[in-house]
């Protein structure tokens, strides 16, 4: 029954990781499996239409990307001409929002998949044999779960991945926690070990080619009762600490990277974990720091990991949850102080919560504002995501005290974005004025102005201000107008001239950056690579 059509589809969205998912039911379906015809597209691409496809399988990834996501099981629909028991949808929101897919009228039929694909592949997809469903009888057969994933098909698109030099997989699953901001535990359940780490790195590498380094995606690594054992295999896998890849006359460092970090509750017990972290290549230690409660933990976790020598540090701050603005600077100027004390770099990445099932990013936590909020986001923004520890950035980028973090998230965005040319150059004067108009206020009056803010469209300002009292309080509202595209632009241009101090002595390697934080909600246009150009099918699937 080999030669059938597969496409695999990935919405549109921006991700720094290659589907995994997609990637195994590639090796299911192509060469080393059913021997089908495997294609890959990223977005809605238009020359997929030349092709009669037997089944779809789509990829979904945060609940927020709702819309390209649609977008994405509405074309797929499109291609095989309405047969939506051809589609299969997947992935962490198909998981998490499954009720909200199943229940949306247009795509009733469509086979939205819960979980991970853990059982025989006919079982996990939900495959009838009574209706004669492609390869519905491969109920014995070793689940897609535990394939290695084909990396060829990352061939087919032009989007380049950041991180793509690597081995992709788990050595655990699941956690022991139950965090309720978390969809880990609807997701993958209660903590558990995988497979070996072995079979899937010499699988990749027998196929696809030695990889430069090791991506590792468990959720709470050192919460396995077989950590070290863990730690023992990467070693033999060739990742102890300072290990390199030889690739002709060249000689790469190799990079391990548990990118879903881990936990400070169970690091601070015990100098063992970071000790044992330290023998491999770990870069970056990454960190969780989700709320004020774990501070004791999180700061003797760093001071363990300084004591066992590894000082590139990254943490995942979660912000709009539980916490305040209060909350979250207190936790960002500790990294600073640990900086300082310990000589380290710890790069924090804030992470505004959203519900995991949730379809846009509009919530408002219960001590935040949506103005704040869309603050912190453009402060994010300036800096690529990024919270350095450096003591001279943190104050340029925060304030060095909590009033001041709560003034900067209080001025108008353009302000914010461009910091530069209204706190060094030609902008100074406007923003001396207004810091003088926002000093006049009253606390009352910053209320009001503030909650006027929050319940306006930022392309309403200029037309609701008159609701607001002549005075004081209508002349602060008028500097919160957006600017033109144009002026923005002549800004821009200005500054890249004019600009002396340069922010990538802050930043860190994109492929050392988290997954997607909410940064941008820019398209990436599917297009098909030139090496993939459809001139001859049998030569693409070959």
């Amino acid at each position: 029954m080999a030669n059938k059509n597969i496409l695999l589809v990935e919405p549109g969205y921006r991700n720094k990781y290659p589907p995994l998912g997609l990637m195994k039911i590639a090796q299911y379906h192509g060469p080393n499996g059913k021997r089908d015809n495997v294609r890959f597209v990223k977005g809605e691409d238009p020359s997929a239409y030349e092709t009669a496809w037997d089944r779809v399988y789509i990829t979904t990834l945060f609940s927020f990307e709702w819309e390209r996501t649609a977008r994405s099981i509405d074309y797929a629909l499109d291609l095989v001409g309405g047969q939506a028991h051809r589609v299969f949808v997947g992935g962490i929101a198909a998981s998490l929002m499954h009720e909200n897919f199943v229940d949306e009228p247009r795509w009733r039929g469509v086979r939205f998949i819960k979980g991970l694909l853990g059982e025989a592949p006919a079982v996990s997809l939900g495959l009838d044999p009574f209706d004669e469903e492609l390869y519905a009888d491969d109920v014995n057969g070793k689940p897609i779960e535990d394939l290695v994933p084909d990396y060829s098909i990352l061939d087919h698109i032009e989007y380049q991945y950041p991180v793509n030099d690597a081995y992709f997989t788990y050595a655990s699953r699941g956690c022991v926690r139950k965090c309720a901001f978390c969809g880990v535990p609807k997701l993958e359940g209660g903590q558990r070990d995988t497979n070996s780490l072995s079979e899937v790195v010499q699988g990749v590498s027998k196929l696809y080619g030695e990889k430069r380094d090791l991506i590792l995606m468990d959720n709470n690594v050192v919460a396995s009762a077989n950590f070290k054992e863990i730690i023992a295999e990467i070693i033999d896998l060739g990742f102890e600490r300072g290990a390199k890849l030889k690739r002709g006359r060249y000689e790469l460092q190799r990079r391990v990277d548990f990118n879903q970090g881990v936990d400070a509750r169970i690091l601070c017990k015990d100098p063992m974990y970071l000790q044992q972290l330290a023998r491999i290549a770990l870069k970056p230690l990454r960190i969780a720091f989700d709320h004020l409660g774990v501070k004791k933990p999180y700061a003797q976790a760093i001071r363990y990991s300084a004591d066992a020598g590894l000082t590139e540090l990254s943490n995942y701050m979660l912000y709009n949850f539980n916490d305040s603005p209060a909350d979250l600077f207190e936790r960002m100027r500790l990294n600073v102080t640990l900086n300082e004390e310990l000589n380290i770099r710890i790069f924090s990445f804030p992470m505004r919560y959203q519900p995991v099932t949730r379809p846009d990013r509009g919530h408002v936590g219960k001590n935040w504002n949506s103005y704040y909020l869309r603050s912190m986001q453009v402060i994010l923004q300036a800096t690529h995501g990024i919270v350095s520890g450096a003591p001279e950035f943190f104050r340029k980028a925060f304030g060095d005290t909590y009033d001041e973090f709560e003034s900067i998230l209080l001025r108008p965005h353009h302000y914010i974005f461009n910091r530069y040319w209204y706190e060094q150059y030609d902008g100074r004067p406007e923003f001396d004025e207004f810091q003088a108009t926002m000093r006049a206020l009253s606390d009352d009056e910053r209320t009001e102005l503030l909650g006027f803010l929050c319940t306006r469209d930022k392309n309403d300002y200029a037309r609701d201000l008159n609701e607001l009292a002549a005075g004081k309080l209508r002349e602060a509202a008028r500097f919160f107008v957006p600017m033109s595209k144009t002026d923005e632009a002549r800004i821009w241009e200005a500054q890249k001239r004019r600009r002396v101090e340069d922010i990538n002595a802050y930043l860190v390697p994109e492929d050392e950056r988290v997954e997607d934080a909410g940064l941008t909600d820019e398209d990436v246009q599917p297009t098909t690579n030139t090496k993939t150009q459809l001139k001859d099918i049998t030569q693409v699937y070959a």
